[in-house]
């Protein structure tokens, strides 16, 4: 468990928080006018080991060599120039702080951080965070690695939470459903929402299609039926030949059986607490692992059918209401397009010519629908 403070004069900004994997979609921008909820689980935190957030070079501004030696290898609209590890943690979690009404970028429904920190601390006035909860984007404090400290917490047995094994992990944490309410940030007694597939899986899908596209080879890629075909085939079969022989995706992961060796990638779970991505063991020990949130991948692993069963009075523990099951978005399932291209960007893969023809088409894919 950790606190940080004040890099200035040592007050107090947090609770105490313990680490957990950066969410896929921590830099996600959803729809336009868009409600979405707050990033972090409280007390929990985040670290983005990139530089994040203002000054931004525009991309004809960076030197190849530059960007690629920070792990950049294909065009994007504008690099960080800010310090790397950024900590991202829930609105919530803050403490002695005060916002910096001259500092406050945004206001389409809310604040982001288009003019720096826009938090301060209470104690002796040093900018140390920026406020996110401008619409469609998540609701979040962003720390600036340059204005704090984090501080080891003593707790009652001095070893704090413990890393969960995976079998742990599976019979403890909650899958991700695919499909969500969506609500507009005007809404009215929450009148002005409908069902969608939830950003999370786009944000997600967007990270593990440039793993599959960079691992493809120039070659057709198969995924298991289900939501998994749903999430990823009709973008694959679009971006990639179809004259070749197929490579095989696989879902892998604990409580599956282990994927045999005709296996080239492997669908696995990462950590939710150390993001290190579950690892195969035998023959398919080799096959490329294409990353997915835990949640998401038990939901995708392991689909629940929302089988309600009636009951009158409390609910017990392991009981559905009979509730209608949530309905079907309206649209195709789409991989989240800015997710995508940050992925791809930063995977040497993306110096082929046929993925940086991809990129370079984005917002032909998009007006198609497959992003």
């Amino acid at each position: 468990m950790f606190v940080f403070v004040c890099a200035g004069c040592g007050a107090g900004l947090t609770v105490p928080l313990s680490q957990v994997e950066l969410p896929v979609h921590a830099h996600q921008k959803y729809g336009n006018g868009i409600q979405l909820p707050v990033l972090m689980e409280p007390g929990t935190f985040a670290v983005e080991p990139e530089p994040w957030g203002p000054p931004w070079r525009r991309w004809d501004e960076v030197d190849p060599d530059e960007a690629a030696a920070r792990g950049i290898h294909a065009p994007v609209h504008a690099v960080s120039d800010g310090p790397p590890g950024a900590v991202v943690i829930a609105p919530g979690d803050a403490r002695g702080t005060v916002l910096v009404p001259e500092k406050g970028g945004g206001y389409c429904c809310g604040l982001d951080w288009g003019d720096g920190p826009n938090m301060a601390c209470e104690a002796c006035g040093l900018p140390v965070a920026s406020r996110i909860d401008d619409c469609s984007l998540w609701q979040a404090v962003w720390l600036a690695p340059d204005a704090v400290l984090r501080l080891p917490v003593a707790t009652a047995d001095d070893a704090g939470p413990a890393v969960s094994s995976w079998a742990e992990l599976l019979e403890e944490t909650r899958a991700t459903p695919p499909v969500e309410p969506i609500a507009r940030w005007a809404a009215v007694c929450e009148l002005d929402h409908w069902w969608s597939w939830s950003p999370q899986w786009e944000a997600a899908a967007g990270r593990a299609l440039a793993h599959l596209l960079a691992a493809a080879a120039d070659r057709p890629v198969t995924v298991p039926d289900g939501l998994a075909a749903e999430a990823f085939r009709r973008a694959l079969d679009a971006l990639l030949p179809a004259d070749r022989p197929a490579r095989r995706a696989v879902l892998a992961g604990p409580g599956l059986p282990a994927p045999g060796t005709d296996a080239d990638m492997v669908l696995v779970p990462t950590h939710p607490q150390t993001g290190e991505p579950w690892s195969p063991a035998g023959p398919a020990a080799s096959a490329y692992p294409v990353p997915l949130p835990f949640g998401i991948w038990k939901w995708m692993a392991f689909p629940e059918q929302h089988l309600g069963l009636p009951m009158s009075g409390t609910m017990p523990d392991g009981v559905l209401r009979d509730d209608p099951p949530a309905p079907r978005p309206p649209r195709l399932f789409r991989a989240d397009s800015g997710t995508f291209h940050r992925t791809l960007a930063r995977l040497p893969a993306a110096r082929d010519p046929r993925l940086r023809e991809i990129l370079e088409n984005l917002t032909h894919h998009m007006r198609a629908g497959l992003f």
